[in-house]
């Protein structure tokens, strides 16, 4: 796509003005419901969608579909980045009232970051093809990691700070509780940062490891910086009102890091394909149609052999507990 600079700035201005209006509206610390998380979804999900109409009314169907398959695959890759978010909130034990400020704050940390980490890998790939290789092979490896975790019984129940974080915490000091929404205090005559500022800057530096394997990923899928941003843009800004949504789901979706593994390991073959074309080798490359069915094919599989895996060891459990009720009524009595 030729993109104008002129478009570029409506668009970030139109980006900036969605997450002031969302900001806005949540601007009260509150609980989340499940119902206002479930409209707000719905509503990220349509202005993705009418997004990608735009682009398919404007630009045609190769970028509305190179669209669609990078807002797929990162909003699979954030449901993931959701386990995270989870141990993070209970490490910093965040009081349900400011967790969705908490996360609005942080997600936006990460989508500058993200900006930053778009703008150098199209600048790297323009100039260097030999790249793709990289990228397709980091891919691969990435998703054979995914793998051998997935069928690892070790887990990593709580997170663990950065360096980088601790650092911080370190040379500007941390407040012993949550001051409501505010991000410093004077505490002995000294300013130090509040719990809520600690655990925003942990969500919003934390996706950078997250953006190792996303953005490499979504490369595999269009080289176009405009798409690329802001597929990213649309996944990230409807991640606060998914981790209230699907919070309580996370833990069912036990297949989850193995239909990840097969869309990063399927891209990634794409990339080393791509690269070898680039290269002037003969092979066969995938189309964008292609790539949008698999996607969405493997998280559809993924996501009803995880909800029947659930089933079924939810029913084990019962066959094997079926008279502790009746047993603990008879001690009672």
């Amino acid at each position: 796509m030729d993109v104008s600079m002129t478009l570029w700035v409506l668009t970030v201005v139109g980006l900036a003005a969605l997450i002031a209006v969302d900001f806005f509206i949540g601007r009260k610390p509150h609980d989340v419901s499940v119902k206002e998380a479930g409209i707000w979804t719905a509503v990220w999900v349509a202005l993705a969608g009418l997004f990608g109409l735009g682009l398919f009314l404007f630009a045609g169907g190769a970028p509305a579909g190179e669209f669609f398959a990078g807002f797929i695959t990162e909003k699979s890759l954030s449901v993931d980045n959701l386990f995270v978010f989870v141990l993070i909130m209970a490490k910093f034990a965040v009081p349900s009232r400011y967790q969705q400020r908490v996360l609005l704050v942080g997600v936006l940390i990460a989508l500058v970051l993200r900006a930053v980490f778009i703008a150098a890998g199209a600048a790297i790939l323009a100039s260097f093809s030999w790249v793709f290789y990289l990228f397709g092979a980091f891919l691969i490896w990435t998703a054979w990691k995914l793998v051998m975790e997935a069928r690892s019984e070790a887990e990593d129940e709580e997170y663990e700070e950065s360096k980088l974080l601790r650092a911080v915490e370190r040379r500007f000091g941390v407040a012993d509780r949550y001051h409501g929404t505010k991000l410093w205090i004077r505490q002995n005559g000294k300013r130090v940062m509040t719990p809520m500022l600690v655990v925003m800057l942990a969500i919003g530096t934390t996706d950078i490891l997250f953006a190792l394997d996303s953005i490499p990923a979504i490369f595999g899928l269009t080289q176009d910086p405009y798409i690329v941003f802001t597929a990213n843009a649309f996944a990230l800004m409807g991640l606060r009102q998914l981790y209230f949504l699907i919070g309580g789901l996370l833990k069912k979706l036990v297949h989850l890091s193995y239909g990840l593994s097969v869309i990063l390991g399927f891209i990634g073959v794409k990339l080393v394909l791509h690269a070898l074309h680039e290269s002037g080798v003969h092979v066969p490359e995938i189309s964008i149609p292609v790539s949008l069915g698999v996607i969405c094919a493997v998280l559809a599989v993924t996501t009803i052999t995880s909800l029947l895996a659930t089933r079924k060891q939810t029913a084990a459990k019962e066959v094997r507990e079926p008279g502790e009720g009746a047993t603990k009524d008879r001690v009672d009595v």
